[in-house]
């Protein structure tokens, strides 16, 4: 099999009405993404999507059509989809960085080479080590009273575990997570994401505080760039500290291993460079003594479905333990799909169809693309 075009194609998605999102990073209301599709000569099509933020990884919609465009689809052009490690291979070679890019023509591949055995990319990754992903819903950096708000209505869906966003003004964050932890009670596991908005001095002087609220974890709460940082930071709670902007890939991980900073790395094929790079991130985590948690970055069906093949198939994506960020088709207006994934309340379910086990709505596609 060959590959035969590659097309990468911009889309514009907003949020729904009252699930927009604000954060250390900004506020998120409408998500301009990029769909891929790999096609092949053999009639088959892969699906990928990036979704790119330049907030985030330094990528962006433009970027990433005109480096699939311009760079990686006339060099990979006539190679095996199959041999996917040699893609990545060349992929690399090619073009430094910009993970969500690559991970989008990974996904891809794999939904190709799943379609092309007629099984699942789950099976094609060792077989299932869980049935569903256990799933945590998330609140935006808003005030207290809108806050409430959204927990309320999560809990009336009957979610059973959230994440609070926190990182800007450390009363402000503090009033946040007390308020949602008055409405949800003792029995909801709360955690917290600070977006490497707190400075080192401030997290120091703020997570104690947040001890009183009986967190289930504390993401991200500094800046990436110094992992012996952490370490200050296990010496003022015993609350499990996850990392996530500070680990993009394996060698990251392995790095906030030897500090002994963190106890939890955040996951995702998009932030990792593919499926694969995400399964090489575990395995080191593992290897280090630490454990993982499915992260997000408000993906749509196609991303999504690539999650939760990796949620399905690594033990050490502990979802039971640290439940999931598998959600962001529950925030946008559409996730693109013909089927939409079961997504929820509790957890999500794993697709069971060849390669990532879902079909592109062409005319949904079609209303949202940008580039016409």
């Amino acid at each position: 099999m060959k590959i035969t075009a590659i097309d990468a194609i911009p889309v514009c998605v907003p949020l729904k009405a009252g699930l927009t999102t604000r954060t250390a990073h900004g506020e998120h209301a409408v998500s301009s993404y990029v769909i891929v599709k790999v096609h092949t000569d053999e009639g088959l099509t892969g699906l990928g999507e990036a979704t790119v933020s330049a907030l985030w990884s330094g990528e962006t919609s433009g970027g990433t059509v005109a480096a699939i465009r311009d760079l990686l689809a006339p060099a990979l052009k006539g190679m095996d989809p199959t041999r996917i490690h040699t893609v990545r291979a060349r992929m690399d070679f090619l073009l430094k960085l910009n993970p969500f890019t690559k991970a989008a023509i990974e996904m891809a591949l794999w939904d190709i080479l799943g379609k092309s055995l007629g099984q699942p990319v789950w099976a094609l990754l060792g077989g299932k080590v869980r049935e569903e992903v256990p799933i945590k819903l998330m609140i935006g950096a808003f005030d207290p009273p809108a806050a409430v708000k959204l927990a309320e209505r999560f809990l009336s869906w009957g979610v059973s575990a959230l994440k609070v966003k926190v990182g800007l003004d450390a009363e402000g964050d503090l009033a946040r997570v007390a308020a949602v932890r008055a409405v949800a009670g003792e029995r909801i596991p709360i955690g917290v994401d600070g977006n490497c908005g707190w400075s080192v001095a401030t997290a120091r002087r703020t997570i104690p505080r947040l001890d009183a609220h009986h967190l289930l974890f504390i993401e991200q709460p500094i800046p990436v760039d110094d992992p012996a940082a952490w370490t200050q930071l296990r010496r003022v709670t015993t609350t499990p500290l996850m990392a996530d902007e500070s680990a993009f890939h394996a060698a990251q991980a392995w790095h906030l291993a030897t500090h002994r900073a963190v106890d939890i790395v955040s996951v995702y094929p998009g932030k990792n460079g593919g499926i694969a790079a995400t399964a090489e991130a575990v395995h080191t985590a593992r290897a280090a003594g630490l454990s993982c948690c499915m992260g997000s970055n408000l993906e749509l069906g196609i991303g999504t479905a690539a999650m939760l093949h990796a949620a399905a198939a690594l033990t050490d994506i502990r979802s039971e333990q640290w439940p999931a960020d598998i959600i962001g088709p529950l925030y946008h207006e559409t996730c693109l799909l013909k089927e939409p994934l079961t997504l929820g309340p509790r957890a999500a379910r794993i697709p069971d169809g060849p390669g990532l086990g879902v079909e592109l709505d062409e005319a949904e596609l079609a209303r949202r693309r940008v580039d016409r």
